[in-house]
């Protein structure tokens, strides 16, 4: 991801790059403690198994973060996230393996705006599975 990127070096219709995410177990047992929510879905694989899920499930908030981390790390640190907004298609499933799952997030610039504004339209996928929809950005660019 860049630096900075700026107003004037973004065209419409420019393709973000795809990057990984890696969850893991670990990494979902801390977004428990960060985020306070401790539903046993997010960590317990017998539980999440015996209300009808197929194991453990990472948080709506956590998959939701990482396509917001893509925003940042790609407008760089002088641009302001100024609408931000996902709707949740799928959970991401995450093993209880050294791997975990990957969400892999890309975008596409979609509008150029006034003030300085850029509206991005983004994908989150894991296990080759839409796991979010209607994920759009609206970034004020320096």
């Amino acid at each position: 991801m860049s630096d900075q990127v700026t107003y004037d070096e973004v065209e419409v219709g420019t393709e973000l790059a795809a990057v990984s995410y890696p969850a893991t177990r670990l990494s979902l047992v801390k977004y428990c403690g960060a985020s306070g929510d401790f539903n046993v879905i997010h960590w317990n694989e017998r539980i999440a198994k015996s209300v009808g899920l197929p194991d453990v499930i990472a948080h709506g908030m956590f998959t939701m973060a990482q396509a917001g981390r893509f925003v940042t790390d790609w407008a760089g640190p002088k641009a302001t996230v100024v609408e931000y907004g996902v709707r949740f298609s799928s959970p991401v499933v995450v093993p209880d393996d050294d791997t975990g799952a990957t969400i892999s997030v890309s975008g596409q610039v979609e509008e150029k705006l006034d003030g300085n504004r850029v509206a991005l339209a983004l994908t989150a996928r894991a296990a080759d599975t839409k796991v979010l929809t209607r994920a759009r950005a609206v970034v004020r660019l320096p």
